[in-house]
């Protein structure tokens, strides 16, 4: 009996929280200029990961699957910053600013120009068939913006996260979505600064942590392909 008791918890778990890729959006987290190496507020390892983040990106825009890049934007006066880094920018440090070249988003991605006032206003921008740009305000891409509406509109029942930096937006998120009963995955080699526990820990409340090409893959190949998407 105590066996039976184990199987079926473990097939509850599977069944709730099992990635379903044909019904996943793709979600790119702060892959703009300044974050990346070279850039005025550069996290280690964001460049060396793009090419991971690409692989997963043209497997959405091939099967026609929601992607939604969401980036960070800081105005001049710090208003908007968060409170660790509103100090740096009220003194004069330009990061993710409005219009700069550092805001946009990586080159590699061919997403094209982002609208920063627009963005900052709750729009979403569209920058292709089922792709989209979204501001955040803070570190869950779920807080204070219409991400988890768009998700539902879409029929998405699974959300695929990639880009910067681990312990901070990343994972955030990726606690966001399982709050909100979301199923989601971490694609480990597409994010930077991961680390073992973090991913362990991740993987312990159910969330699935492939690589880049073992999740292009599953997206490749995936029959159950939702209609809302």
């Amino acid at each position: 009996m105590r066996k039976m008791n184990t199987t079926d918890s473990s097939t509850r778990r599977d069944l709730y929280t099992c990635p379903e890729a044909g019904a996943s959006a793709l979600l790119t987290i702060d892959m703009q200029c300044d974050f990346a190496e070279g850039g005025t507020a550069a996290v280690a390892g964001t460049r060396a990961a793009i090419p991971a983040m690409v692989r997963v990106l043209e497997a959405y825009r091939r099967r026609g699957l929601p992607v939604i890049h969401v980036v960070r934007l800081y105005r001049a006066d710090g208003s908007n910053v968060d409170l660790c880094r509103r100090a740096r920018v009220e003194a004069g440090a330009q990061i993710v600013a409005p219009g700069t070249a550092g805001a946009e988003l990586v080159a590699e991605f061919g997403a094209g120009r982002v609208d920063a006032e627009a963005l900052m206003a709750g729009e979403l921008q569209a920058v292709g068939e089922r792709e989209w740009v979204m501001y955040k305000p803070r570190w869950d891409a779920f807080y204070g913006t219409g991400l988890e509406a768009h998700l539902r509109r879409m029929g998405a029942t699974t959300l695929a996260i990639v880009g910067c930096n681990f312990p901070n937006c990343p994972r955030t998120t990726a606690y966001g979505a399982s709050m909100r009963d979301l199923r989601a995955v971490l694609v480990r080699d597409a994010v930077s600064g991961v680390y073992e526990r973090g991913i362990a820990e991740l993987n312990g409340i159910g969330i699935e942590t492939p690589t880049a090409e073992e999740w292009a893959e599953r997206v490749e190949r995936a029959d159950d392909v939702a209609a809302g998407n």
